[in-house]
């Protein structure tokens, strides 16, 4: 499980996508090899933290 914040944009579309929300998350699979450390986010899960708009932002996570 991980506490995960959205920290900014990645894009130009959706400069401000944040939130200001967290949403805590269990990790169900992993993403395959060649993966540059993504989380894939429910749309559920990412809308509480983001515009989903935004398609891609950089985060925080901590485990919980």
């Amino acid at each position: 499980m991980y506490s995960v914040t959205c920290t900014g944009a990645t894009n130009q579309g959706v400069p401000q996508p944040r939130t200001g929300a967290s949403v805590t998350v269990k990790i169900i699979d992993y993403c395959p090899s060649g993966c540059q450390g993504a989380f894939d986010l429910s749309r559920e899960a990412f809308s509480q933290i983001a515009n989903v708009d935004a398609r891609k932002i950089y985060i925080d996570f901590t485990e919980v």
